[in-house]
C-alpha cells in the first residue's frame, strides 16, 4: 500500500514559505502577503516530482517571545508539522542573511537531527552574489545539512531541491485525492466554531482556535473517515460582508472561503445559537443554494441557550426556515462542539446529503410516480392552451435535474414547477439538496 510522503516547509515569518508551497503544489493555494504572520495553521497540498507523489505542509512563521497573541498556537502547529514530516525544509532569507529568529529556530530543529532529513533552503537567492553567500547559514549549527540556494518566486533551484527531497521516498506515494472523494466544507461567519468542529472531528489541532474573529485565514483541508466513507473536510475562514473586508489578507481569506464553497459537494453552514440567524448567514446559505451545493445547517453553542423546552429547537428551526424561504429542503441540527453534543450526527447527515445529491432515479420509477401526481393536478391552462406533460427523466448532471417533456413547455408557470418539486421531495429523498426542474418540448 502506498504511503503519504510528507514534506514540511518551516522557518521564521516572511521568508517565502507560502510562495514555495504554491510552487510545489502547482497552484496558488496559500495566501501570500508582505505582512508577517499571514499563514497561521498547517496548510496541506499535493505535489509530484519524477514519479514520486508527496504531501506538502505550509506552516506559520516560528517566533519566540513576540507580542503576537497567536505565537504559542503557531509554534505548536509548526512542531506538529515537523513531527509529521518525512523531510523538513528549513527556509531562510538569502537576502537578509542569518537572523536571530533563524538561530532560535535552529535550536528547535537540532533535536530532530539524525531522525529525519533536514535541508536548509536559502530563498530569494536570485542573484549570483546572494547565491554565493549562502554558506553563512552553516553557522546555524545544523551539522552537514545541505544548503540549497533557490528563488521560490521564479523557481530557480527548486528542481535540484526536489531531486534531493524525493530521494528519501522509496514509495511512489499517494496521488492527489480524486474528485470522486466527497468534499465537505465548513462555512459560516467568523467565530461560530468552524475550526473547533474540524479539530474535534479530526482529533487533532489542525486549525488554531481563539475567541478572536478572523483567526483562520486560509482554507484547511484534511482527509477524514466516518461511517465507512472517506471524504475531504475543509475548514474555512469566516465569510464577512464585502463592506467589512478591509485588509488584503482578509480579502484573500474571503476569496479562499468562497472558492472552498464552490469546490465543495456539501456545505456545512454553522450558525451561532446565541446570536440566531443573521443576514450574513442567509447570504451564505443562499450562495450555497445558488451554487447547487448540498447543505446542512448546524446551530452551534446550543448549550448557551437557557430555559430550553421541547419546543425551543422547533421554534428556532422555524425562524431559520422563515428567514431563508423559499429554500425549505435543508436539515437543521443543534449541536455543541464544546460539549461534543450531536457532532457525529452532523457529519452523518452531511454524508447522507452527499448521497442524496448523487441519487439517480430510474426513468420508469420516475414516470410511474410523477405522472400520477400530474394526473391528480395538471398544469393550469394559459391563454386557453392546455398543457400536457407526457414524460419525465433525470438528466445526466452532477446535481439532480429532472426534465419534464410537454407539448407547450414555455407556458408552465413557476407555481406549478414548485408543485412538482414538492411532489418529487415527498416521494424521493433529496433532503439537503437543491433539485432542478426543466421543461422540454415533446
Amino acid at each position: 500500500m502506498s504511503k503519504q510522503n510528507t514534506v514540511a516547509i518551516v522557518g521564521r515569518p516572511n521568508v517565502g514559505k507560502s510562495t514555495l508551497f504554491n510552487r510545489l503544489v502547482g497552484q496558488r493555494k496559500a495566501i501570500m502577503d508582505n505582512e508577517s504572520g499571514v499563514t497561521r495553521d498547517r496548510h496541506y497540498g499535493y505535489g509530484d516530482w519524477i514519479g514520486k507523489n508527496f504531501t506538502v505542509i505550509d506552516t506559520g512563521g516560528y517566533v519566540h517571545n513576540s507580542e503576537d497573541i497567536f505565537e504559542g498556537e503557531i509554534n505548536k502547529q509548526v512542531k506538529l508539522a515537523i513531527e509529521e514530516a518525512d523531510v523538513v525544509l528549513f527556509m531562510v532569507d538569502a537576502d537578509a542573511g542569518v537572523h536571530g529568529l533563524d538561530e532560535e529556530f535552529a535550536h528547535v530543529l537540532r533535536r530532530y537531527m539524525g531522525k529525519k532529513p533536514i535541508y536548509l533552503v536559502a530563498n530569494k537567492a536570485d542573484t549570483n552574489l546572494r547565491a554565493n553567500g549562502v554558506g553563512e547559514f552553516y553557522a546555524l549549527g545544523l551539522g552537514d545539512a545541505e544548503i540549497f540556494a533557490i528563488s521560490s518566486q521564479n523557481g530557480h533551484g527548486t528542481g535540484e531541491l526536489l531531486d534531493a527531497v524525493v530521494s528519501h521516498f522509496d514509495d511512489p506515494g499517494i496521488e492527489e485525492p480524486e474528485s470522486e472523494i466527497p468534499r465537505i466544507a465548513v462555512v459560516g461567519r467568523p467565530n461560530v466554531g468552524k475550526s473547533s468542529l474540524v479539530n474535534l472531528l479530526l482529533g487533532e489541532d489542525r486549525s488554531i482556535v481563539t475567541d478572536i474573529a478572523g483567526t483562520t485565514r486560509d482554507s484547511i483541508s484534511a482527509r477524514y473517515n466516518a461511517f465507512g466513507k472517506e471524504f475531504i473536510l475543509v475548514d474555512t475562514a469566516g465569510l464577512r460582508r464585502k463592506a467589512k473586508v478591509s485588509e488584503d489578507v482578509e480579502f484573500y481569506a474571503n476569496m479562499r472561503s468562497l472558492r472552498a464553497l464552490e469546490e465543495a459537494d456539501v456545505c456545512i453552514v454553522m450558525l451561532d445559537a446565541s446570536r440566531g440567524i443573521e443576514a450574513q448567514d442567509v447570504n451564505i446559505i443562499t450562495l450555497a443554494d445558488k451554487n447547487r451545493k448540498g447543505i446542512v445547517i448546524l446551530v452551534n453553542k446550543w448549550d448557551l441557550v437557557e430555559n430550553k423546552d421541547t419546543n425551543t429547537a422547533k421554534e428556532f428551526e422555524a425562524k431559520i426556515l422563515e428567514k431563508i424561504a423559499p429554500i425549505s429542503y435543508i436539515p437543521v441540527i443543534f449541536i455543541s462542539v464544546l460539549n461534543k453534543q450531536r457532532v457525529h450526527k452532523a457529519i452523518e447527515t452531511a454524508i447522507e446529503v452527499y448521497h442524496n445529491k448523487r441519487r439517480k432515479i430510474p426513468t420508469s420509477q420516475l414516470n410511474d410516480v410523477m405522472l400520477k401526481e400530474i394526473e391528480k393536478y395538471g398544469p393550469p391552462a394559459l391563454k386557453g392552451k392546455m398543457i400536457r406533460i407526457k414524460y419525465v427523466t433525470q438528466l445526466p448532471t452532477h446535481n439532480p435535474v429532472f426534465a419534464f417533456f410537454a407539448n407547450l413547455p414555455q407556458y408552465v408557470q413557476t407555481n406549478y414547477t414548485r408543485y412538482l418539486e414538492n411532489r418529487m421531495r415527498e416521494h424521493f429523498d433529496f433532503t439537503g439538496v437543491p433539485i432542478g426542474i426543466v421543461f422540454r418540448k415533446k
